[in-house]
């Protein structure tokens, strides 16, 4: 058994849109925990409800949770609450960064307040607001739940008449829409563990942008890592987004996207409490580039968990 890391519950799969994902992540630290010796207990947190699961933490003797349900349920502060109250440490964000982190409207109000570049946006709540957004904010867009995450959801629009539909589809996944000024260049990941950012990737999707497929099931996207920036300019990046980071209240690990316009500005899209850690997923392979391996970065994550998140 792995010294110190005590009896521990594997939180995956969930009731949230991206259940398939948190499966996927859920096997892959399994496996890397049971390589390390540690004695873990795999508990599904859905299909349908989180409440067998939780039963089942409160009479386990658990000592910490690794967290890995993406979505809502797992990584809006519903389960974070809920072992709070069971007094079980976990990894990852508390309450609050959770609940902040998953909301991009209030993640972006935060932002804002706090002087930091993102996009602006329109919270839409009906088609007939449709045509104003685009007098204010131009074209083209993006369309987006806002508290869905893995790009459920979310749709690109290079034309006016595009925009109604898409409002449409995104307002299917029962949460406010949020209609954001597209920025177009370069896109990019800070995944960041503990205190510090490790290093950046850039992001080249073959379709119009890094959408479920091409983050999840696509071959094809291009990862680089490094990043191609000067260093001086990646560790500028990197600070900026350990900040954006901590704004929300978030801790323990995560990820922060932006994108850098065709002037070389930064602007930051989201914040990720529970990002993937399927084969596909972008905080092991920036993990990878500082010399941190799929089974070391998972321990390091669960000897991070704390009662109350970090």
């Amino acid at each position: 058994m792995s010294a110190n890391a005590g009896k521990v519950a594997l939180l995956y799969g969930g009731i949230s849109a991206e259940r398939e994902v948190s499966l996927k992540s859920g096997k892959q630290v399994l496996a890397a925990l049971q390589r390390r010796g540690v004695a873990v207990t795999a508990i599904d947190c859905g299909p349908d409800s989180l409440a067998p699961a939780l039963r089942q933490l409160e009479k386990g003797g658990f000592d910490r949770v690794f967290n890995v349900l993406h979505g809502r349920g797992g990584e809006d502060g519903v389960i974070q609450g809920a072992l709070d109250a069971l007094e079980i440490a976990y990894t990852g964000s508390g309450v609050l960064g959770s609940a902040l982190g998953m909301d991009k409207v209030r993640c972006k109000q935060i932002w804002k307040a706090r002087g930091l570049p993102t996009p602006d946006y329109h919270v839409v709540n009906s088609a007939e607001e449709c045509d104003a957004v685009v007098q204010d904010l131009g074209l083209p867009l993006f369309v987006k739940p806002a508290l869905e995450g893995s790009s459920i959801g979310t749709s690109r629009v290079d034309n006016a008449e595009q925009l109604v539909g898409a409002w449409a589809e995104a307002a299917k996944h029962d949460s406010p829409v949020l209609v954001e000024r597209c920025i177009t260049g370069g896109e990019y990941t800070c995944a960041i563990l503990g205190v510090d950012p490790l290093p950046l990737i850039k992001l080249e999707a073959e379709g119009a942008f890094y959408d479920y497929e091409a983050k999840y099931l696509s071959d094809r996207t291009r990862y680089l890592c490094p990043c191609g920036l000067p260093e001086a300019l990646e560790t500028q990046f990197q600070a900026i987004c350990t900040e954006a980071f901590r704004a929300v209240g978030a801790g323990g690990w995560g990820r922060v996207d932006f994108m850098l316009d065709a002037d070389g500005r930064l602007w930051l899209l989201e914040v990720n409490t529970v990002p993937g850690m399927t084969d596909h997923s972008l905080v092991p392979m920036a993990a990878r580039q500082a010399g941190i391996d799929f089974d070391e970065l998972v321990f390091r994550i669960l000897m991070s968990a704390q009662r109350g998140g970090s």
